[in-house]
C-alpha cells in the first residue's frame, strides 16, 4: 500500500519535525492537537527551521513554500481520516497513548496503520489496545527528527509483514536509513546508550578520571559526537534513571542496576541542563 497521506498526532518537538520530514519528501501531512496554539507553535517551528536550510543552501524559498503547503493543521481528529498511515507521537505517557490509540482506531477505516513513536512504551501492548494489532508498530524517530537518519521500526508480536513493509519504504521516501527491531524495552538504540551513560557514571564515581576526561576519552576514542556525561545532562539524569529502573524491572538482571551517584544527584535535583546543574553546570 503507498503511503500518500500522513497524519500525525502531536506537534510537540517530535510531532512537527515528523511533519516536516514528511512534507520536504512531498508526502502530505495532518497533523492533529489538541489546542489550536500548539497546531499553530507546531507549523511555525516547521517554517522556522525550513528558514534555517534555506540560509545553509539546502533548500530554496520555493521548496519551503511547497513544503508548508503539504502540512494541514488541525485539532479534529475527523481529519486524519484522509490519512493511509497515523503516527502517534503524543507525550511519553503510558495511559495518554492507550487513550489517544483507542480514539483514533474506533475512528479509522480498518486498512489504516497505525504506528507510535513511543521509545520505551512496550508495542505490542499499545497494538493490544487497538482492534488492529497486524496494522500496528512502533516507528521511532530520533530527535531532531530532520537531521537525524535513523528510524527504529519495531514490531509488535503480531505486527504483519505487509504494515512493516509499507513503514520501511516511507522512511526510505522521507530519506530515513530504518532499521527493523523486534518488541522488547528499549529497542536497540537505546538499550545500548542508556546503559553506557550508566556505567560512565560508574566511573566517574569510582573517580578513574574526572568528566571531562571521560567524555574526551569516549570522543576521541569512539568518535562519539559528545560524550556520555555531557549527553546524560541533555537528555536529563532523571529520564536516564528511570529508563534503567525500567530495564532493571523488565528484564529482571542485576547488569542494569542504576548506578548510586545517577540516583543522588537525582534526589538533589541536579538533573542535568534543564536544572542549569547535572554532571556539569550550564
Amino acid at each position: 500500500m503507498a503511503i500518500q497521506t500522513v497524519g500525525i498526532i502531536g506537534a510537540g518537538t517530535m510531532g512537527n519535525g515528523i511533519a516536516q520530514a514528511c512534507a520536504v519528501a512531498g508526502v502530505n501531512v495532518v497533523m492533529v492537537d489538541i489546542a489550536q496554539a500548539a497546531v499553530d507553535k507546531g507549523i511555525a517551528t516547521v517554517s522556522g527551521s525550513l528558514d534555517r536550510l534555506i540560509k545553509k543552501d539546502k533548500l530554496t524559498a520555493a521548496q519551503k513554500d511547497a513544503a508548508l503547503a503539504l502540512i494541514k493543521g488541525s485539532t479534529n481528529y475527523e481529519d486524519l481520516k484522509a490519512a493511509q498511515l497515523v503516527i502517534e507521537a503524543a507525550t511519553e505517557n503510558h495511559e495518554l497513548k492507550l487513550k489517544i490509540l483507542k480514539q483514533v482506531d474506533a475512528m479509522l477505516a480498518p486498512e489504516v496503520i497505525i504506528a507510535s513513536n513511543t521509545s520505551s512504551i512496550s508495542i505490542t501492548q499499545l497494538a493490544a489496545a487497538t482492534s488492529r494489532a497486524d496494522r500496528f508498530i512502533g516507528m521511532h524517530f530520533f530527535n531532531p527528527v530532520p537531521m537525524m537518519a535513523l528510524v527504529e521500526i519495531i514490531r509488535g508480536y503480531l505486527t504483519s509483514d505487509a504494515t512493516h513493509d509499507a513503514v520501511k519504504e516511507l522512511a526510505v521516501k522521507l530519506g530515513k536509513s530504518p532499521i527493523t527491531v523486534k518488541n522488547a524495552p528499549g529497542f536497540v538504540v537505546n538499550r545500548i546508550l542508556v546503559p553506557m551513560i550508566n556505567e560512565a557514571f560508574f566511573v566517574l564515581a569510582e573517580g578513574l578520571a574526572t568528566a571531562e576526561d571521560i567524555d574526551a576519552g569516549m570522543k576521541l576514542g569512539c568518535n562519539q559526537p559528545i560524550g556520555p556525561l555531557a549527553l546524560a545532562d541533555m537528555i536529563g539524569l532523571d529520564v536516564c534513571l528511570a529508563v534503567m529502573e525500567v530495564y532493571l524491572e523488565q528484564f529482571g538482571d542485576s547488569k542494569y542496576r542504576p548506578c548510586p551517584l545517577l540516583k543522588e544527584m537525582v534526589a538533589a535535583g541536579q538533573l542535568g541542563r534543564k536544572t542549569g546543574r547535572g554532571v556539569y553546570t550550564y
